[in-house]
């Protein structure tokens, strides 16, 4: 498969270089170690950090700026990050007020930020981290014990960052946090694999009148493999499955987010969302705040993800306050 790239082992460094260039009013890369930061870090406030495999973007580095994620820490793609990156980042942008780390459950994220985490309280610096596993689609996967952290991540960092940026304490906005984590649910599927650089083939084979529903954002199975059905009936499909999990029940207020994984056309999203739209409709659920396009992708993968949270007021409020960051940005 065709790839836009010069040297593979040099995909990352030099996607984070082009981030750095295009954004500098918003971020700035470490002096030593692969990680974004505020350009105007460290801020008087609890510093929310996030990171994990490359190849998910925006997330994570596109999430780094005002109301949002105070820095972001890059592995290899879809590879995990490495404790002294956390903990050099975390340094970086504390403001005295300790550090909040958002980890996607995936065992190598979990181990690496709380080996971090560790180093950190040794040296005074005050630590929380919250693990996010949305995923309603299984329950363990080739890189998870549990549910595996997916697109709720990206609803997650824009609410917890607006909580930090207003001043809430580290206790406050690790309970935010959990809260949230509590009330949002997601699921995926794809219409094709994606290509890791290194290997520059595709991941899993599909065939053309194939789908996976539940897929991972890192190509591991989903629930089941099966022919393809209309954009109704996949949205159908799914989105009972995440209504029936928290359970969402009528008169629930949410947010709804259809996610491209990377390959699907904006107007394939938008179709979706309006069959989803539908749905909730008929099922009493009323879409308070949308949002639709690629904002947890899988490198190229055609297919997409559904993502449903409970709002309640403070939420709702937290989610309009401003942010302004490569990947998503309103209100400034």
């Amino acid at each position: 498969m065709k790839k836009l790239l010069n040297k593979v082992d040099d995909v990352v460094v030099e996607s984070l270089a082009g981030l750095a260039a295009a954004h500098p009013g918003l971020v700035k890369l470490h002096p030593s170690v692969k990680a974004v930061l505020r350009a105007d870090a460290p801020q008087k406030k609890v510093a929310i950090l996030s990171g994990g495999g490359s190849g998910h973007e925006p997330l994570h580095g596109g999430y780094v700026g005002y109301g949002m994620l105070d820095a972001a820490c890059p592995g290899e793609v879809f590879t995990s990050p490495t404790p002294d990156q956390m903990y050099e980042a975390a340094k970086a942008v504390d403001g005295g007020k300790g550090v909040l780390f958002i980890v996607k459950n995936y065992t190598g994220d979990v181990m690496n930020f709380q080996m971090a985490a560790d180093l950190l309280a040794a040296d005074g610096i005050p630590v929380a981290q919250v693990v996010i596993d949305d995923d309603v689609a299984v329950q363990d996967s080739l890189y998870t014990a549990g549910r595996r952290g997916v697109g709720g991540t990206v609803l997650i960092e824009k609410i917890v960052g607006a909580k930090a940026e207003a001043g809430a304490s580290l206790e406050e906005v690790k309970a935010l946090c959990e809260k949230v984590n509590s009330q949002v649910r997601s699921m995926g599927m794809a219409l094709t694999s994606c290509a890791v650089p290194a290997a520059g083939k595709p991941t899993f084979e599909l065939g053309e009148d194939e789908m996976e529903i539940g897929i991972g954002i890192h190509g591991e199975p989903g629930r089941e493999r099966m022919k393809l059905k209309t954009a109704k009936e996949i949205v159908e499909m799914m989105a009972k499955a995440i209504v029936d999990d928290l359970p969402f029940k009528a008169g629930d207020e949410v947010v709804a987010f259809v996610n491209g994984m990377g390959g699907t056309p904006q107007m394939e999203l938008y179709l979706a969302y309006n069959d989803l739209v539908n749905f909730l409709k008929g099922k009493g659920i009323v879409i308070a705040r949308s949002l639709v396009g690629n904002y947890i992708t899988s490198l190229e993968m055609q297919g997409f993800s559904i993502t449903l949270l409970k709002l309640d007021g403070e939420m709702k409020a937290l989610w309009d306050a401003p942010v302004e960051t490569a990947g998503l940005r309103w209100g400034r």
